[in-house]
């Protein structure tokens, strides 16, 4: 059986293959490398380039191969760029999604794994942040992942089909081997913006809010190394190859970290000093997110290994490192 990874030449995307690959997986990669690299996919994995739209490209490869499942990553993750650009987000996020599991039931392709994200919450009123929290997205992004959820849900309902959403929080680090890690350019994740500050690639830090009713007046986040949220997809393959129900699970480690303690953190693993400059809260920016992940550890028996953010920052900045000298193609 093989497992198709859209957007697997992405930043979890890429880790995710990894971690397939690992384990003997047949894996299938289809990227358009739009923002993914072709460098960072293993060998003995079969690599198409194209795109979730393209319904012929997708039938093609549906038909030339007994799929398991589909792991879909593509499409696009920047909240500002939602707003300034909305239908751009709906039909690259929504829409292909649509194609995608309409290519899906055609072809009698049984099992999804969805990429969503925490942004379905929006601004939420209790934390840690449950499944069943309410579902009140603040931007186009949240909102049509939102909308491919539902799409998933209604389509398990109605065919031999089952689905996991993986909720991700505030997702960073690198591979701890060095094979892959975040190379997407425009980033907008704090650790990889700090990591980019103490390497040269920008001369500042911005922190956006230092009035929040939190310790030190600055955002809390999540923060989950992307191995241990690679990790999270195959037990989401496992738990549903054994014919269990899917539905959505968060996927963080249950506590978070400051702004300023994420900063310094930097500062200590990498030994350098980080001009940080304050500027005024974004709007929609909630003072603490954090995810509540039992489901996510008792129903799918996940693990994590690397819940230490020293450790996600000395991974992301040997990568960060690594960049610098040799940019992926």
């Amino acid at each position: 059986m093989t497992v198709l990874v859209t957007g697997g030449a992405g930043y979890i995307g890429s880790h995710t293959v990894l971690a397939l690959a690992d384990r003997g997986e047949d894996v299938i990669v289809l990227d358009n490398l739009s923002t993914g690299f072709a460098s960072v996919i293993p060998d003995g994995v079969t690599f198409v380039e194209g795109n979730v739209s393209d319904r012929e490209l997708l039938d093609r490869v549906m038909g030339d191969h007994d799929l398991d499942a589909v792991i879909h990553f593509a499409g696009s993750i920047v909240v500002p760029d939602s707003v300034a650009d909305p239908l751009g987000y709906y039909h690259n996020n929504t829409v292909n999604s649509r194609e995608l599991i309409a290519a899906c039931i055609a072809h009698r392709v049984p099992r999804f794994i969805f990429s969503s994200t925490a942004a379905v919450y929006g601004t939420p009123q209790i934390v840690p942040v449950r499944e069943d929290s309410p579902l009140e997205p603040i931007s186009p992004y949240g909102a049509s992942k939102l909308m491919t959820e539902w799409m998933l849900r209604d389509t398990a309902l109605a065919h031999d089909f089952e689905y996991v959403a993986l909720r991700y929080f505030n997702v960073a680090g690198a591979d701890p081997k060095g094979r892959a890690g975040q190379s997407t350019a425009r980033a907008t994740h704090l650790i990889k913006v700090a990591l980019e500050a103490v390497t040269g690639a920008r001369d500042h830090v911005q922190v956006f809010g230092n009035d929040y009713d939190t310790p030190d007046g600055t955002g809390i986040r999540d923060y989950i190394h992307v191995s241990d949220l690679a990790a999270a997809h195959l037990a989401a393959l496992d738990h549903m190859r054994c014919g269990n129900k899917g539905g959505p699970f968060n996927c963080g480690y249950g506590h978070g970290a400051s702004v300023l303690e994420v900063l310094e953190t930097v500062q200590r693993v990498s030994g350098r000093t980080i001009d940080v400059r304050h500027a005024p809260r974004r709007a929609g920016d909630p003072a603490e997110l954090v995810s509540d992940a039992t489901r996510l550890r008792t129903q799918l028996d996940w693990q994590p290994k690397l819940d230490d953010l020293a450790v996600i920052v000395e991974h992301a900045l040997r990568w960060e490192e690594r960049l610098r000298q040799s940019p992926p193609v």
